[in-house]
């Protein structure tokens, strides 16, 4: 299977999963991203199976309308049974890296409030240190100097995500050249910076699944 077969694959054995548990009352978690596009588009075929869905995303919340899926605020439904979404990156332990569509504080605060995190990628995802992929930041514009001078003292080379802004109307530093042996310290660490929001390392609250697409199928792991 190529990449995007991969995608659809691991997208497809997270509905597998969870429609046996699905009723009337479930209101899901949903993420942001091409794989979770995918899983949103497969999940349209079983809405009359729950009752509603949390969004991560604008982006993902206007799919989930264009499919009749209802759409409620976090705030409605603060506790959800299943959250599904992608990732960057993730390691055996099933940390992760987050954020490269910059929805990863929302994404984050849906986790959170998920019973179970199923986290759904293809093989290229696939890493046994996180830090290959650039880790977002999300920033107060106001702190955006002082920020990245912090993160260049844990190592990393900071760089602006230019032209875009988050739902939440900050920016993204995106730092380059990390290698985080330590997930939940570089997390803890990060996010007292004053000025940043959070980071993409999902490691405090890992996911609990893992549904990966590879070239001979999908593999699944669980911590």
């Amino acid at each position: 299977m190529n990449q995007d077969d991969q995608k659809r694959a691991s997208a497809q054995a997270a509905i597998d999963l969870i429609v046996p548990d699905l009723t009337p009352d479930t209101v899901l978690g949903i993420g942001t991203g091409s794989t979770a596009d995918l899983f949103i588009d497969l999940l349209a075929e079983h809405q009359d199976k729950f009752y509603g869905t949390v969004s991560s995303s604008k982006a993902s919340a206007d799919r989930l309308t264009k499919h009749g899926i209802k759409v409620f605020d976090l705030n409605q439904y603060s506790h959800l049974g299943f959250y599904i979404d992608g990732a960057d990156e993730t390691t055996p332990e099933l940390a992760l890296i987050k954020g490269g569509g910059g929805a990863l504080t929302r994404e984050k605060i849906v986790a959170a409030c998920a019973e179970k995190f199923i986290c759904i990628a293809d093989e290229s995802k696939w890493v046994n240190t996180l830090g290959n992929f650039p880790l977002p930041v999300e920033v107060i514009p106001m702190a955006k100097t002082y920020v990245a001078e912090q993160l260049e003292r844990l190592g990393g080379t900071p760089k602006h995500r230019e032209g875009f802004v988050t739902d939440n109307g900050n920016i993204i530093l995106d730092v380059h050249g990390l290698t985080i042996t330590d997930p939940v310290a570089i997390e803890q660490h990060t996010n007292h910076i004053v000025g940043v929001v959070t980071n993409g390392i999902f490691a405090q609250r890992p996911a609990d699944v893992l549904l990966l697409g590879t070239s001979t199928g999908v593999v699944t792991y669980t911590r």
